[in-house]
């Protein structure tokens, strides 16, 4: 027996182990005394034998299948090996991990809206999630036929559907077709429980999906840019005289003509008149605007130099020009 078992034995293993592969079937004519179990971290080997399961191992690791393997399998635990002979049976890879897909819509959604009669054309983009969770029905509808099965696969189902039920979650509850961003929460949940139902006969289940953004028409996304910053202005007249003053200093306000002298006038006389008014409200100058600058009358001393401008105090003369106050 030792000299031709080496003859006779081979490796189970998932040799070209793909990160975008969900499973991998291993099959040969037989599998020979002597033969290995390979488990990789990350995977799950499942045994088939007349492609019913007969036993499902995660732990990784190499494994004897005569001593370690067949004494766990349903129907083949008492199987023996023959001289030439081996167990006819198929081994299923499966990985475990949560995938992670990009999606978006194939084309336009137009949804119906009052605003637009043929309804208003969105798109979205999100990622969705998923993974294997029942073996059993994995094998039911598609392992049972398939040597693998790739995540493009389940995507091509997954968009199949998704711009449909995208609509249906959008329109459920009237959402506000120029706010969707605000409710993209509570439509991609909706979205995710719809896609599970859609896959849940195959074994594998959306454990999470999400809508990054949605896209309007550069017409209509003009127009709620518009809306946003107008909204965030508030004063207007501000808002004018800052952009008056950034045409200016950037040259778009320019040329030295007719245009550019009453922009430069409307802005002087707006200062100005800001000024007036601050200089008013602070109590600079309690009667008028050049109060202070008057001369005295009835003898009484001026609060302000009329010469400098300074203030005077009691002093019979001004203390920074020396003019005479009374």
């Amino acid at each position: 027996m030792g000299l031709f078992s080496g003859q006779f034995s081979n490796v189970v293993e998932w040799e070209e182990f793909r990160e975008d592969m969900i499973f991998y079937k291993w099959h040969n004519n037989e599998i020979k005394k002597g033969s290995k179990l390979i488990i990789r971290p990350g995977q799950d080997a499942v045994f088939l034998f007349n492609g019913k399961i007969e036993g499902i191992f995660k732990d990784e690791g190499d494994y004897d299948i005569e001593s370690e393997i067949i004494p766990f399998l349903s129907t083949l635990k008492g199987f023996k090996f023959g001289f030439n002979s081996g167990m006819r049976a198929e081994v299923l890879f499966i990985n475990t991990k949560e995938f992670t897909v990009k999606w978006g819509t194939k084309s336009a959604i137009n949804i119906p809206t009052p605003q637009l009669p043929g309804g208003m054309p969105i798109r979205a983009n999100g990622t969705f999630n998923f993974k294997v969770n029942d073996y059993v029905k994995l094998i039911d509808k598609i392992a049972g036929v398939k040597d693998s099965y790739l995540v493009d696969d389940v995507k091509l189902r997954i968009t199949a559907v998704l711009d449909q039920l995208l609509m249906k979650w959008i329109v459920k509850e009237g959402k506000d077709m120029f706010n969707l961003q605000s409710n993209s929460f509570d439509i991609g949940n909706g979205l995710k429980t719809d896609l599970d139902m859609q896959i849940f006969d195959t074994g594998i289940t959306i454990t999470g999906l999400s809508i990054m953004s949605f896209t309007y028409p550069e017409e209509i996304q003009n127009m709620i840019n518009k809306t946003a910053s107008h909204s965030m202005i508030g004063d207007m007249g501000k808002f004018q005289q800052a952009a008056m003053t950034e045409g200016i200093s950037t040259g778009k306000v320019s040329g030295g003509g007719a245009a550019a002298d009453m922009a430069g006038m409307m802005m002087g006389m707006q200062m100005a008149g800001q000024m007036m008014q601050n200089m008013n409200m602070g109590g600079v100058l309690p009667n008028s605007t050049m109060a202070g600058n008057q001369p005295a009358e009835n003898g009484q001393k001026p609060n302000f130099c009329p010469n400098c401008g300074q203030k005077t105090g009691e002093a019979n003369f001004c203390p920074n020009c020396g003019q005479k106050l009374t």
